[in-house]
């Protein structure tokens, strides 16, 4: 029995050390599991201590170009939507209401800048409106030298009448005829058809209760025999595009093969005539051709060309300041054009011009191509409207016109523009500011002639005297012209200019002026196509160059 017992107590405490082991064992293991998992985690967070932290720098830039690159997709996205949006909006006029019978009638002739200055602010609700032109556009002439030489396409100065008629709020009727005669006692104007196709009608006359007389001017040749036949306009865009024909037509001419040097010379030297705005413009706009163009693609003849400007005057450009003449005779002389003041064109040859000197000796000079800019003189209907009112129109200059812009003679007709004499010059800044005042005036006008309608239909007095008391407060302001300031561009991407700021007179000529007058050029615009077409252009030539092919 003792046996059996002990031996059951032996069992005992072998069940006993058994389980002190796994218990044992088990502890080990939860030990080195948590002592492995420490170590781990101790190694992980010393790797990362190891790591070098980002500099804040670093981080504030990239948030400044994230922010920046967002910023910039917005705005392109932003301006393209809005040009596009401008752009639908003037490619496409909404409905106009028609003519209405109980209007008055309101014709302009002209589509120049005093007319299309008027379109342009004329509120034509107010009337029935009528525009009579033989061109169906309007042309913006202070870049015209720009399209001579290929720098500007000549449809991106361009601006359709229809244009800005289908814009306003009652239709306007244009009609691309010439106007022949003017009727102040019937007050009628005669119109002609004189375009290469034409239909069945062909003339018509037309009533009017109020004219806008623009119809501008023509160049002044003051006799000289042979200018009309040989030389070459700088006024209408005909003019220009003859004129790079021409030019090109020289140069290849000259590079024929056997042409002897004496006639390269003859063909290549290029004489302008007028030392105002214009000719001075295209002078520099030759030599810029010259510079950046021709000496790339006619090497051999580049150094041949010879650009002289002639001009009767003492000096050029009589309206700038005697600092900016002197500026202008200095780029000249450092780009190699030839200035020849008091100097007189007595005749002009096919293939030469006869000068006339200060030392009052003839000369006659070989040339391949005279550009006349040389002045203006009025038409022949300018001419014949003034022989009817002998008593009021006494200068053969042009019309005189009272405060008011009303020709004098007749108030009913209105004059602007280079049709007219005056004290102010004959420039676009003129005849701009003259169609602006005029619509203002004829909304005035408008007012006081409906208020007059009911005065005749008053039916007491008390009513009269009201009205006659408005209608006296309808009053027109005399006319004003503001000098905005004069610009030219002499080439070499240089331009001058004379402003007026703060009471004084502020001139400057460089390459800032330059882009000064580029954009002043831009804003001056009126449409944002042609602001487009412009810019576009400019582009295209710093790019890759003038065309010089020649249709």
């Amino acid at each position: 029995m003792q046996a059996a017992r002990h031996h059951v107590r032996l069992m005992s405490m072998s069940r006993t050390l058994v389980r002190s082991h796994v218990h044992a064992q088990k502890r080990f293991l939860t030990a080195s599991t948590s002592r492995a998992q420490s170590g781990s985690v101790t190694s992980t967070g010393a790797a990362a201590s190891q790591t070098p932290p980002q500099p804040p720098s670093q981080g504030r830039w990239r948030y400044f170009l994230q922010t920046l690159g967002r910023v910039t997709l917005i705005t392109v996205i932003g301006a393209s939507a809005t040009f596009y949006y401008l752009a639908q909006k003037e490619k496409n006029p909404g409905p106009q209401l028609p003519f209405d019978p109980s209007k008055k009638t309101l014709v302009i002739l002209g589509s120049g800048w005093g007319a299309t200055s008027l379109l342009k602010g004329l509120d034509t609700n107010d009337y029935n409106t009528i525009v009579v032109s033989p061109k169906n556009f309007f042309l913006f002439t202070p870049l015209l030298p720009s399209v001579a030489v290929g720098t500007l396409n000549a449809r991106s100065i361009l601006q359709p009448t229809r244009y800005l008629t289908r814009h306003k709020k009652r239709q306007v009727l244009v009609i691309e005829a010439e106007a022949k005669e003017v009727d102040p006692v019937n007050k009628t104007v005669t119109l002609s058809d004189d375009s290469e196709i034409q239909g069945q009608i062909s003339s018509t006359t037309i009533p009017y209760d109020y004219l806008v007389y623009a119809v501008g001017a023509e160049t002044q040749t003051f006799g000289i025999p042979g200018v009309k036949e040989h030389a070459c306009f700088m006024k209408e865009l005909h003019d220009a595009e003859k004129m790079q024909k021409r030019f090109l037509d020289c140069v290849e001419s000259a590079a024929f093969p056997g042409q002897s040097d004496e006639e390269k010379d003859r063909l290549l030297h290029m004489v302008v005539v007028g030392g105002g705005p214009t000719g001075i413009e295209l002078s520099g706009e030759l030599r810029d051709f010259l510079e950046e163009d021709l000496k790339s693609w006619y090497p051999e003849l580049a150094s041949r060309i010879r650009i002289t400007l002639v001009e009767a005057l003492p000096n050029v450009l009589p309206s700038f300041s005697k600092e900016l003449i002197a500026y202008t005779e200095r780029t000249f002389k450092e780009s190699d054009i030839d200035i020849l003041t008091k100097t007189m064109v007595r005749k002009v040859n096919e293939k030469s011009v006869v000068l006339k000197g200060p030392d009052g000796v003839e000369r006659e000079v070989p040339c391949g191509m005279v550009v006349w800019a040389a002045g203006n003189t009025s038409r022949q209907i300018t001419r014949d409207l003034m022989a009817k009112l002998p008593e009021d129109q006494t200068n053969k200059r042009g019309i005189i016109f009272d405060d008011y812009l009303r020709m004098k003679g007749s108030r009913d007709i209105f004059a602007i523009g280079d049709c007219t004499t005056s004290s102010y010059a004959p420039t676009a800044q003129v005849a701009s500011q003259q169609g602006s005042y005029l619509a203002r005036a004829f909304k005035i006008i408008a007012q006081k002639d409906k208020l007059e309608a009911d005065l005749s239909r008053a039916e007491t007095s008390e009513e009269a005297e009201k009205l006659k008391k408005q209608v006296d407060k309808q009053k027109l302001k005399p006319f004003h012209y503001s000098h905005q300031g004069s610009l030219a561009y002499i080439g070499s991407d240089k331009a001058i200019a004379d402003l007026p700021i703060f009471g004084r007179e502020w001139t400057s000529g460089g390459v800032a002026t330059f882009m000064f007058w580029r954009s002043a050029y831009l804003s001056t615009l009126f449409s944002l196509r042609n602001r487009s077409l412009v810019a576009g252009d400019w582009m295209r030539v710093k790019l890759w160059g003038r065309d010089v092919s020649r249709e």
